[in-house]
Formats: structure tokens, sequence, C-alpha cells
């Protein structure tokens, strides 16, 4: 297990570039509190090997594997998928996974939904501005990242091949000779409070906050809890795979770049003792057990590999004359859905950048939109809220309902010509998007945290259009003349 890091040692730069000391050092591209090596890039074909020469060349399931290791594939497309979609990966272990024992019902996560449909009577559906303060992290017994897993909201169903889920996890201990599968999609791991010392198959990664991690479905993986209770976000898509937004005019650069994710390097263990594999299928969790570490892969290569992302080298962008370009541009990861003009799901983020946009208001402008929002606070302040907004919150509105600033902030922004100046400092919030209609958990619709944005915020709005009225109407009088 890595050591503990300090929390918010990369919090208050303004962007990661500030590490390299304007070419002074030598340049490097993980915090300094991370002890792993990575490989670069996204949607790259892979190949790590913990010990030189064991990975095959030239073919992928030889007769003998080097070292009596078994060549295994996981095939998480079809088989025909074209090229540029297709992936796969080989692994090459010491058993392959299928040598464990039978599955077994074991006690369901009571606070855990899979089921986003209005035909379940757990969940709840309202055009309502919700809000929930931070969730508990548990100071009691034993809660795993797995056990810590806490549904929010979701559309659709995994059976039906195309839906998402948002959930927070609240932890307090490691996960201990117990690996964990999403047999039904791909999670999106948000931390907020406390590093996250992630084991996969592939090897090991460690996740901060203000860094995020994908883990694909069907891929075995444990997390350790280096700076002891944590909690955070996480996103889960159904039927769908996690890629980089297109630039259309941006051109080949910006955004989160390609060269900035990080694939973990091969690492092996090779340990006698019961292990556990929860494995989630349909929403539901079965387990079986098995006498050796499920993270024995001594080499793989292939595409289909879990990744890591520094939110700190993301490069915004945006309007440098007048007016806001739409939030589309802070995608840092997309999702497709069947509808190629609204994606299944969209990752966010707002982060500290330049506000240049002269005679522009700069609030976040009342709006309606077709997505839904979920919002949540990562570190720091974020000021684009009706209501209080503190790090590990959550803000939801539900598609085409209208929201805004409160009044006071709305007229400040209009009297006052604003300076240019850096916003978001210290601060990074994010938003999971979507073009599906949310509904929302039992457990988050009847938790003690939750709250509804104060619907009077907005009761001072100021008719400031009667006021022309008399202007108003001879204008109307001139032009009816003419």
């Amino acid at each position: 297990m890595a050591s503990a890091t300090k929390s918010n040692e990369y919090q208050q730069i303004f962007h990661w570039a500030e590490t390299q000391k304007n070419g002074a050092i030598p340049s490097f591209h993980t915090r300094k509190s991370d002890p792993y090596q990575y490989q670069a890039g996204f949607g790259n074909s892979f190949s790590s090997e913990a010990v030189p020469g064991t990975l095959p060349q030239g073919q992928n399931n030889p007769r003998h594997v080097r070292f009596g290791l078994y060549a295994e594939q996981i095939t998480a497309t079809a088989f025909v998928a074209p090229r540029h979609v297709n992936r796969k990966a080989w692994l090459y272990r010491v058993r392959p996974a299928v040598a464990h024992d039978a599955f077994v019902d074991i006690p369901q996560n009571a606070a855990a939904e899979s089921n986003y449909l209005l035909s379940n009577p757990k969940v709840h559906i309202s055009p309502s501005q919700l809000s929930w303060t931070p969730m508990d992290i548990p100071d009691s017994g034993s809660i795993d990242f797995v056990a810590g897993i806490r549904s929010i909201a979701g559309s659709g169903e995994p059976t039906l091949g195309e839906g998402l889920a948002i959930h927070v996890y609240t932890a307090n201990c490691n996960m201990t000779q117990t690996a964990f599968v999403n047999a039904d999609g791909d999670f999106l791991i948000v931390p907020q409070q406390g590093a996250l010392d992630v084991q996969t198959e592939f090897g090991k990664m460690f996740v901060q906050p203000g860094e995020i991690a994908v883990i694909q479905k069907g891929i075995r993986f444990r997390v350790e809890l280096p700076d002891g209770p944590s909690r955070g976000y996480m996103l889960e898509i159904w039927g769908s795979s996690f890629e980089l937004p297109e630039l259309g005019p941006l051109g080949a650069n910006g955004l989160a770049n390609a060269r900035d994710f990080l694939t973990p390097e091969a690492f092996y263990e090779v340990k006698k003792e019961p292990w556990e594999i929860i494995f989630k299928v349909c929403g539901k969790q079965f387990k079986c057990t098995q006498d050796h570490s499920p993270f024995d892969v001594v080499a793989w290569h292939g595409n289909y590999v879990p990744f890591k992302y520094d939110l700190t080298k993301f490069v915004n962008v945006g309007s440098i004359s007048v007016d806001h370009i739409d939030p589309s541009i802070f995608c840092v990861l997309t999702a497709k859905s069947r509808n190629p003009a609204a994606p299944l799901a969209d990752f966010l983020i707002f982060s500290p950048r330049w506000d240049v946009a002269s005679h522009t208001y700069r609030p976040p402008y009342f709006h309606r939109n077709s997505a839904s929002e979920l919002m949540g606070l990562i570190y720091g302040d974020y000021g684009g809220r009706s209501d209080d907004f503190r790090p590990g919150s959550i803000s939801y509105e539900c598609g085409m309902v209208p929201h805004g600033v409160a009044y006071e902030e709305f007229k400040q922004a209009t009297e006052c010509e604003p300076p240019l100046m850096q916003i978001s400092t210290g601060s990074v919030a994010f938003m999971f998007e979507s073009s599906r209609a949310f509904t929302i958990t039992d457990y988050a619709w009847t938790s003690d945290k939750k709250h509804e944005h104060e619907p009077r915020l907005w009761n001072d709005l100021e008719d400031h259009f009667s006021a022309h009225l008399e202007e108003v109407e001879k204008l109307l009088a001139e032009t009816k003349a003419r």
C-alpha cells in the first residue's frame, strides 16, 4: 500500500504547467506522492510485462507461454466490431480467471440501485432542484469501497444495454483479499476526500482528489485507502464506453489531451491465500472464492485497459471576445448513446481558468436545457450554485427545468464592470450530464442530507421592463405610423 498523501498539495496550482517550473527542472507526469509508473496515451494499444521477455511476439496464444503462464483474452466488444471501436486485451497470468469456486448469492447492498425505470417503486422523479450535503463517512464498523457504494440517481437498467447510474462511495477500510468485478458497465471514479490505491489485473493506479480513474466492465480490482477514510463520486455507464470528445474547430489540441491519460504497468503477485471475488451482474451481487490472488498477471497487451487522468492538466478554452461558449467546452470524457446527437453521459469539469470576455454577463446565465445535470465539488468553492455548496455536496437539475444564480449575484454582475481575472482558483467542480432523464433512488430521496433549492430565492427578481413602458409604447406607435 502506498504511503499517505498531502491531500491539498496540488489544489492551489492554477494548472499542471506550474509544476514544471518554467523548464528549470526535469519534467514529470505524475504527482510526487504517486509511487507507480504508467504508460501514456488514450485509446492506444498498450503492452506491458513485469518480467522482461514474457510477452509472446507475433502471436497471442502460443502452445507454450514462457514460465508456464496461461493466456487469457478479455473481449469487450463484438468480435466483428469495426477496428476503430474493437476493444480487447490479452493477459498472461499464473492461473486463468476461471480458476475459482462456484458463485453464491450474498446479502445485497440496500443502498445500491441498478433499476432506474419508473416501474421500480424504489425510484422517484421530481422536477425540483435538489441538493445533498456531503454524505457521512462511517466512523464505526468496517466499510470498504464496495460496501460503501450509495446510489443517488440514474437512467435505464443494465439489461437494456444502455443507461447510467450515479453513486457516491464512503469507505473507512481497505478491501482485504477481496476483489470486485462490475459485469454491467464501466466505472468513472472521482475521489473527493482521500486518495485511492487501486489494484487491477493490469497493474496499480494511485488516484488522488483532483484525479479520476476509469475501470472498465469485467476488470477485477480492489481499493486501499492510504489516507484513511475516503469519500467520492462515481459514474457508471451501461452499453457504452468513455472516449475523448471531438474537438471540431479547436483543431488537434486542447481540453483533455490524449498524452495525459495514464495506464498501469504490469504488476503481479503470487499468493496462496483465500480470496473473495464479488461479481455484480444486472445490479445483483454474487460471490465466489479462490485460493490465490486474482492479480497474478505477469504481462499483458491490448487496448481495453483501465486508466487515470489528472484534472489539473485539462486545457481550458473559451471566448476571448464576448459571451460564454456552451459548457461542452469543459467536457473531459463522453460516452455515446444510440442517438448520435445526444450523448449518454458527459463528464465535465469547472477548474481554474481565465475569464476575459468583455461586455458579457459573467456568472452562469439563466437557462433551460435538455440535459439532466448532477454536480459535485471535489475541493474549493464553486459560485455557480444557488445554495451552499461544499466539497462532497451534490446538486441536481432535471432537464428543461430553469436554473441560474441568485438575484444578488445577477445584480452585481450586471452593475459592476468585472476585471480580467482568474476564476475557480483552488477549486475543481464537476458535472455528470446526460441526455437521459434521471430518477432518484430511495436512498437519496429519503436521506436527511437532501434539501430543495429554495424556490423563493428568485422572488426578488425585479421587473425592469415595466419602468420603460412609456418609452416602449411611444416606439411602437412611431413604428405603426410609418
